[in-house]
């Protein structure tokens, strides 16, 4: 595992590595969930996020993290 960097557009585009794009099966595109924790985003394969978020962070604790940010727009997360 390791981390980039890429950038966003303007119209907030980015493009996945061609190994992850081959990996979760993407070469010809697709759907991937993104999950916004409040202090970043993680992009998941469409379908995971809701089994992610309930086996790695309990509602209670997402929602308290959210609550703690001061950011208007995760005021309607």
């Amino acid at each position: 595992m390791r981390t980039e960097t890429f950038r966003v557009s303007t119209s907030g585009q980015m493009s996945l590595p061609a190994a992850v794009r081959h990996r979760w099966n993407l070469d010809r595109g697709g759907h991937v969930d993104l999950i916004d924790l409040g202090f970043g985003v993680l992009a998941v394969p469409a379908g995971d996020a809701r089994r992610l978020l309930d086996n790695v962070l309990p509602a209670e604790v997402h929602y308290a993290a959210v609550a703690a940010e001061v950011d208007p727009d995760l005021a309607t997360t």
